[in-house]
């Protein structure tokens, strides 16, 4: 990609952006990602889904996540720009397959930022979701706009808040004694395609880590700090799903837990500690909050590098020549989020956004398998597990998910036909 300095008119200032993020700011993006809302209402659905195999549904989610991570860690470290997949698409497969990645990575997580958003309205201001949820869009934009490094300030005391609230879900759920061990053994019953589309739920939670490879223009020493922060972030996540998965299933049972909305609350008001389960609460606002930041973060800065390309408005390449930041992308993005905040009902989302982010990955694995040794590539067997996995975890999800994904992709292809059309000299 050219480094320009200028845009496309007017003289906006398109240049690269400012190395500012340390390894611990990086592992704290990436944990704010993951620690999101998703750990505290991902568990009822894939409850409902898996059964007594959440635990196998998470497993099977931590293996594609890995895989996943992998796979990034090794092309963030070999192109370290913004934009994630979108870039690595471009550079190992194509044109068509870059543009396809960052059109179902901006899609699908413009509508996550407006279910996050939603979601933080629900716990904040009951009853005014909408208004409240648009409200924090508006806040949280104001303050990436003012620079990466505040952003990653405030998400490490999120990132904090929400660690001590999931600790004390796990010890005052299990000071009030559990309902045996064997709530923990698969049951004979328990098939494939539920485990799948278990895994399909609770790989939403997972997700974050991209936001690490998305960050890469804006790392110190990106092929050390990338790949380090996510296996940092991705481990510490996933231990903290797995003590929260044993304790819901210890406490309530795959049934109780799929039968709650706010499953870690329940867990809480089953214990001695019932009169602090508001705690749950302000946890569940605060991962929330955390939550939509990085997903600005990412998706502002996916627009950015498509941007540059011409896949989008040129303008929308922009750098803010102070803070350093791509703040026509962010405030394109927040518009769009506010606008989905106000008018759509979202609760279908989160499924066709798994969707997307699963087809993204499938293309990240898709670049990974073609690195040779000399740029370090990853075992064989971890694209393809990680590839596999993808497909395997994204078809399993409800029809309605797969459907509008589905759809969501080929709206990418056609806009990227339309675009070859128009502009037959565009880069294939």
């Amino acid at each position: 990609m050219a480094d320009d300095t200028t845009g496309a008119a007017g003289g906006t200032p398109t240049g690269r952006l400012t190395r500012r993020l340390g390894t611990r700011d990086a592992v704290v993006v990436g944990l704010g990602s993951m620690l999101g809302a998703g750990v505290f209402s991902a568990f009822a659905p894939a409850a409902a889904a898996a059964g007594s195999g959440l635990l196998l549904a998470l497993v099977v989610a931590a293996v594609v996540a890995g895989c996943n991570a992998t796979s990034s860690a090794r092309l963030a470290a070999l192109y370290p720009e913004s934009g994630g997949t979108y870039v690595y698409g471009r550079r190992r497969l194509g044109d068509f397959w870059g543009h396809l990645a960052g059109w179902a990575f901006v899609v699908g997580k413009t509508a996550s930022c407006a279910a996050m958003a939603l979601t933080l309205g629900a716990y904040t201001a009951p009853g005014h979701e909408r208004a409240a949820g648009a409200a924090a869009v508006v806040l949280l934009a104001a303050l990436t706009y003012r620079g990466v490094q505040k952003s990653a300030a405030f998400t490490r005391a999120v990132v904090a808040l929400v660690l001590a609230v999931l600790a004390f879900v796990v010890v005052s759920s299990l000071a009030g004694g559990t309902g045996g061990g064997d709530r923990l053994v698969v049951s004979a019953g328990t098939g494939v395609a539920g485990v799948l589309q278990g895994a399909g739920f609770l790989f939403f939670a997972f997700a974050g880590y991209a936001r690490i490879a998305t960050l890469g223009e804006e790392v110190r020493d990106p092929v050390r700090t990338v790949p380090r922060a996510i296996a940092v972030a991705l481990g510490t996540v996933l231990l903290a799903y797995a003590a929260v998965g044993v304790t819901l299933l210890l406490v309530l049972g795959a049934d109780g837990t799929a039968a709650t909305a706010s499953p870690l609350r329940a867990a809480v008001e089953a214990g001695p500690a019932a009169a602090f389960a508001p705690v749950v609460q302000v946890g569940a606002a605060a991962a929330a909050a955390g939550s939509l930041l990085a997903l600005l973060l990412g998706v502002s800065r996916t627009t950015l590098a498509m941007a540059r390309d011409r896949h989008l408005p040129r303008t929308l390449a922009a750098v803010h020549p102070r803070t350093g930041v791509p703040h026509h992308a962010e405030l394109a993005v927040a518009a769009v989020v506010v606008v989905l905040v106000a008018t759509l009902d979202l609760r279908g989302a989160i499924g066709s956004s798994s969707f997307g982010v699963l087809a993204y990955y499938a293309v990240a694995n898709a670049c990974a398998l073609t690195l040779t040794r000399a740029e370090r590539r990853p075992p064989r067997w971890v694209p393809v597990l990680g590839l596999v996995g993808c497909v395997a975890v994204a078809v399993s999800l409800p029809a309605s998910s797969v459907l509008g994904g589905g759809l969501v992709l080929l709206a990418g292809a056609l806009t990227w036909a339309v675009r070859r059309r128009v502009s037959p000299s565009a880069p294939r």
